[in-house]
């Protein structure tokens, strides 16, 4: 059974509000990729659907932040820091769990030339000797052959790690620009299973810049104090599919196309017009359309 997508009637952007808005490190991603996507979720409440979630990986986190606590607590280095070469520590402070705790808390910040309160959960802060706090992030997958940052879409990744590099700093934090990956890759060599998975693990750097995130604010906050719409994103599977689907069913109607199945009853034709009739580009949105003050995001 599935979880129909809704549209959402709280933590909505009003461009008359004037206390901080708050936005999750997600969000400055979703702005990245669509800011059609963005700003229907943000201002207008219809988000992306959502999968069902990756509990493998949610246990992988857990016990890697269990088995890094134990080092933490006794401030020595890991085995895995050993083998890698990093000169480090875990980073003992009494926020560590606050900022883990990607659904409510986080690190956080108000960014004052936008009031927007900007806020991330992270996996692990390790120290070098410097003082230097190192942004560190799990990964799980399982593929064949050595796991890199090569791949076209673990762009994203890379702009996670900038953002809580940014969050950081904007807390008052020396952060180094090198931050790393620890990635677990699923072995799939083994004769069976026998009621066990056994990874491979590797440590990544990343070397990150976030020089980008300020005029990306900016732009973020610029997109939601418009009452229209923006264009999606060439590339966004989303909206791609969405204009497919309203193609086929203003143009591949029942009437016009013999080998295309009937419209059930729930879906009347009377629907499908309508639908060819709202293929713009763009909407304007209406002062009495625009969503009530005082809701922030998360």
């Amino acid at each position: 059974m599935g979880f129909p997508t809704k549209k959402r009637q709280w933590y909505l952007f009003d461009p008359r509000d004037k206390n901080p808005f708050k936005l999750s490190r997600s969000k400055i991603e979703l702005f990245t990729q669509c800011q059609r996507c963005f700003y229907l979720d943000v201002r207008l409440g219809v988000g992306r659907p959502k999968g069902p979630p990756f509990a493998l990986n949610s246990a992988v986190d857990t016990l890697l932040k269990k088995e890094f606590d134990i080092h933490r607590a006794k401030q020595t280095t890991h085995p895995l820091m050993k083998a890698y070469g990093i000169d480090a520590v875990p980073f003992e402070h009494e926020k560590m769990e606050e900022w883990r705790d990607a659904l409510k808390r986080g690190v956080g910040i108000l960014h004052k030339p936008t009031n927007l309160f900007l806020r991330g959960g992270i996996d692990d802060v390790w120290v070098n000797p410097a003082g230097e706090l190192i942004i560190v992030d799990y990964k799980a997958t399982s593929k064949e052959g050595p796991i890199t940052l090569d791949d076209e879409w673990k762009i994203q990744y890379k702009r996670q790690m900038e953002i809580y590099q940014w969050l950081f700093r904007q807390n008052g934090f020396k952060v180094s620009d090198t931050g790393y990956f620890v990635y677990v890759n699923g072995k799939t060599d083994r004769k069976s299973f026998d009621g066990r998975l056994e990874f491979d693990v590797a440590v990544i750097p990343y070397t990150g810049s976030d020089d980008w995130i300020e005029g990306v604010l900016t732009e973020m906050k610029e997109c939601l104090m418009k009452n229209e719409i923006p264009n999606g994103a060439p590339d966004c599977e989303v909206c791609s599919y969405v204009e497919l689907l309203k193609n086929e069913m203003a143009f591949n109607t029942p009437d016009s196309v013999s080998d295309v199945p009937r419209v059930s009853s729930v879906q009347k034709p009377a629907k499908i017009s309508a639908v060819k009739k709202k293929a713009v580009p763009k909407k304007k949105i209406s002062e009495t359309d625009a969503p009530k003050p005082n809701q922030n995001l998360f």
